[in-house]
């Protein structure tokens, strides 16, 4: 019983093995460049490094209402 399942489960490497090789790989360098590209195009649009305004900030504090 072991052995056959040790045989599955080598087939099972084997196959991830070859899924693994048979991707496409892109440079680090390629993919720094693309991140950076990506990042400086969509910074406008980011509100961590914009901010967001207080009329459509939905965590905005709430303003209390009192009577006198």
């Amino acid at each position: 019983m072991s052995g056959s399942s040790n045989v599955a489960a080598m087939k099972k490497v084997v196959q991830q093995l070859r899924l693994e090789a048979g991707l496409n790989r892109v440079k680090v360098s390629q993919a720094a460049a693309d991140l950076k590209q990506f990042c400086l195009q969509n910074a406008p649009h980011d509100p961590l490094l914009t901010g967001v305004s207080s009329s459509t900030n939905p965590f905005r504090p709430q303003k209390v209402c009192s009577f006198l």
